[in-house]
């Protein structure tokens, strides 16, 4: 017969420290009070286990998916990426901010030169929903690496979006929709990491 567990708040911390330093997120630490995750670790913490990494290329130099009669206009390629949440940030342009709004291809334009996804992670993303952070939700993830025409000569992007939790994409168009609340437009870019003689 098991003792009576007790967490007091100097374990709490201790254990929130360990995440810290290992890169954790709140979504992480969620996910292993659901289902049966701490069950599937327990024996890994007592020896008894191994873990096995899954790493994830994602192919961003591939065709984009077509959808219907679009055609691609635009594809921004971008290598073999071996998939770490880490690298995939979210932006928010001035104008968003604050309850800001701003149309779509004026956006666009002030992205240009920025290292930014294509919709090949998306799919990914919509592939395995369960690597998509739930911070995630409510906003909607623009993926501007990869730009659309369709039949009626309309520009289109795609984007991540999130309906009674389940994850899917909806598409807007360049030259009249906006980006701003209640659900301000994210795009999703490739972060740098500081080196030597950079400014932080």
């Amino acid at each position: 017969m098991g003792t009576e567990l007790m967490l007091d708040v100097g374990q709490a911390n201790e254990i929130k420290l360990a995440a810290v330093r290992a890169g954790a997120t709140n979504t992480d630490l969620k996910r292993l009070s659901e289902g049966d995750m701490f069950t599937r670790i327990l024996p890994v913490l007592r020896g008894l286990g191994e873990v096995t990494i899954t790493k994830y290329i994602v192919d961003l130099d591939a065709d984009p998916m077509v959808y219907r009669d679009w055609k691609v206009e635009e594809h921004i390629k971008g290598g073999q990426f071996e998939f770490d949440q880490v690298k995939v940030g979210l932006h928010l342009d001035e104008e968003q901010k604050e309850g800001g709004v701003i149309i779509a291809n004026k956006l666009r334009e002030k992205l240009k030169g920025q290292p930014v996804y294509n919709a090949n992670l998306l799919d990914f993303y919509l592939a395995h929903p369960n690597l998509i952070p739930d911070e995630w939700k409510g906003k909607v993830i623009v993926f501007w690496g990869t730009i659309y025409r369709n039949s009626r000569d309309r520009l289109l992007v795609r984007c991540l979006f999130c309906l009674n939790d389940k994850w899917s994409w909806i598409y807007r168009q360049l030259d009249c929709d906006r980006f701003g609340t209640p659900a301000p437009a994210a795009v999703a870019v490739r972060r740098r990491r500081p080196g030597r003689g950079s400014r932080k």
